[in-house]
Order: C-alpha cells, then sequence, then structure tokens
C-alpha cells in the first residue's frame, strides 16, 4: 500500500469528532421534537363538548376564554399566551387581567366575542345570553362548551377535555393529577374526623339589607362545604334561598362562611352576627366568619383542592393533612 505524504492528507476531509457528532444528534433530534409538537398543536381534532356536540377544531392558537376556570386551566397549561380575550370572570391569574375583557360571562356579546377575531372559543356551561350564544354557535369559529363540575374528578376531566383541545395532553394529565392527588389528600384527613365532631357551616351568598341567601344543593357553595368536612344544615335546600330568622336558628351553624369581592367589603364579624337572624346561633357566640376569595373559593378550577384545604383548616385548625404525593 503506497504511503499518504503529509501535503496529501491535508485534502482529506476530516472526520467528525465525537463532540460534533453529538452536537449534530441533538440539534437534529430537537428540530424533529420540535416539528411533532407543532404539528400536535396545529392537527386538527374533534372533541364532543358538554352539550354533546361533535367540534371540528383547526387552530388553537387565539382564544377567548370564557369562565375563570377555564382561563385558569389554560394559564396552568401554558398556553396563556393563546388567550386574546377573556370575561369579567378571568381574574387568575393575574396576567389574565391584561386580556381584552369581552364582558360578564352571562351577559356576553357575540359582536364583542367575534371582534377580537378568534379561531377558537371556549366558553363553560351556563354563559350567554341565549341569543348571543346562539350567534357564536352559528358563526364560522369553532366553539366548545365546557362542563361546570364541582367536584375534584370533574375538574380533572374538564382539565383533560381543555388540554385535547389545545394539543397538550402529557401537561393536562399532570395538571390533572396534581389536581386529584391533592384533593385525596385531603379526603383522607376528613375522614378520620368523626361524624359527631363535623361543623355545621352555612355559606351567605350575601347579607344586603338583613337579607341572608343561604346556599343550598347543586351549588359551588355546597360542594365546597362538603369537601372542606363541614355539614351544610341547608344542603336539602336547592339552590340558593333566602333563610328567614327562624330557619337560621334551627339550622344552628357553627361557622360562616362568605367571599370577598374586589371592591366590595366583607362584613364585619360584629355587624354580621347583630342581624337578628343571626344573633342568637353558635356562629354569632364564637364570632366564626370565614372569608376568602370568590374565585378562589368557588371557581372550581386547578386551585380547588387548595381552597377546599384553607377552608378545611379554618374550621379544623388541627387537622393533619399529609402532603400529596407528586403525580
Amino acid at each position: 500500500m503506497r504511503a499518504l505524504s503529509p501535503s496529501s492528507l491535508h485534502f482529506l476531509p476530516h472526520a467528525p469528532g465525537r463532540h460534533t457528532r453529538l452536537a449534530l444528534g441533538f440539534a437534529v433530534a430537537l428540530v424533529i421534537t420540535l416539528f411533532a409538537i407543532q404539528q400536535s398543536i396545529a392537527a386538527p381534532r374533534t372533541v364532543i363538548d358538554a352539550r354533546g356536540r361533535t367540534v371540528e377544531i383547526e387552530s388553537a392558537d387565539r382564544i377567548v376564554s370564557i369562565g375563570g376556570a377555564v382561563t385558569e386551566i389554560l394559564y396552568a397549561l401554558g398556553a396563556g399566551d393563546r388567550v386574546i380575550a377573556r370575561d369579567q370572570t378571568s381574574l387568575y391569574p393575574p396576567e389574565a387581567l391584561g386580556k381584552p375583557d369581552v364582558g360578564y360571562m352571562r351577559a356576553l356579546s357575540a359582536e364583542s366575542v367575534l371582534s377580537v377575531k378568534p379561531d377558537l372559543i371556549l366558553a363553560v356551561e351556563g354563559s350567554g345570553p341565549k341569543e348571543a350564544l346562539d350567534l357564536l354557535l352559528a358563526a364560522s369559529v369553532p366553539i366548545v362548551i365546557l362542563p361546570e363540575p364541582y367536584s375534584a374528578k370533574g375538574i380533572a376531566e374538564k382539565i383533560a377535555m381543555i388540554a385535547d383541545v389545545i394539543g397538550e395532553p402529557e401537561k393536562g394529565k399532570a395538571l390533572a393529577d396534581g389536581v386529584e392527588a391533592r384533593a385525596d389528600a385531603l379526603a383522607a384527613a376528613i375522614a378520620t374526623i368523626p361524624a359527631d365532631k363535623r361543623r355545621r357551616a352555612i355559606f351567605l351568598m350575601s347579607s344586603a339589607g338583613d337579607r341572608l341567601m343561604a346556599a343550598g344543593h347543586h351549588t359551588a357553595a355546597d360542594a365546597m362545604l362538603a369537601a372542606a368536612g363541614a355539614v351544610n344544615p341547608f344542603g336539602s335546600v336547592e339552590g340558593y334561598k333566602p333563610a328567614s330568622a327562624e330557619a337560621m336558628v334551627a339550622a344552628a351553624p357553627q361557622s360562616i362562611v362568605m367571599m370577598s369581592r374586589p371592591g366590595a367589603d366583607v362584613p364585619e364579624a360584629a355587624k354580621l352576627f347583630a342581624l337578628p337572624a343571626l344573633a342568637a346561633t353558635p356562629a354569632a357566640a364564637d364570632k366564626s366568619l370565614i372569608a376568602m376569595d370568590g374565585l378562589y373559593l368557588l371557581g372550581f378550577g386547578p386551585r380547588m383542592p387548595d381552597a377546599a384545604r384553607d377552608l378545611a383548616l379554618a374550621l379544623y385548625p388541627d387537622l393533619d393533612i399529609k402532603a400529596a404525593p407528586a403525580p
């Protein structure tokens, strides 16, 4: 074999070194991964919404989010940059407040929603009015109606549904698993409280003009009281109903739960318990008033287990809640 001279070696192509090959391999893998993600997000999808409608989704890049929990879920999934407008109940996270406001979820204007040129509308069940919703349903922009569940399991299913709609199923599973794990940890702690030690607590929507509006069955407040281990004396009543002085005395609540709202004052305990309907209750004797942020308490989004935990600890300060395992 003829020996190669140094001059001939000069013209041979250099074999790539190990580090170069690794860098090239990483670059190729990154390109493939980014392409797969882009295809996953951009690929047309078909979903069945809360009304049983089959909705074809071409793109989820420009989303109008209607419903506080819907917006919160989108941000928790890392899709906040895709939200181009939101309704007035979407107050969390704070970054959402910088997005255009299309109005209150139950008093929407179809023109306002469509004016921001969305390619997808996500609206919680109960959005309206009917005339506006009918116009949106008839428009060319896909609209997915989402359920409004009052349980951790229902929230997890809602998260999975939204994640599928926007092409982020893996993030959706992680978020949903976390919600269920925290809710299960709280439920295990609540289960240790004997039945005769459960506190009787009522949720008051308002006390305006001495008129008490209490939460009954099939309400977010009733579900939250149950998740926190409380007994709702008005649990056999459907919806929110005025509570008379006689009914309140018979209910004998040990704690009153109310929500705080931006720009609205929660009644001082002394003033609230001076009301004739509440003055003779055990809650008045202990001045036991628990006030929590309204969206946090009743929003039933990803923070629901945390809100239930905070309420449970307000009712049972010595409750031992084990940390939820990592999902």
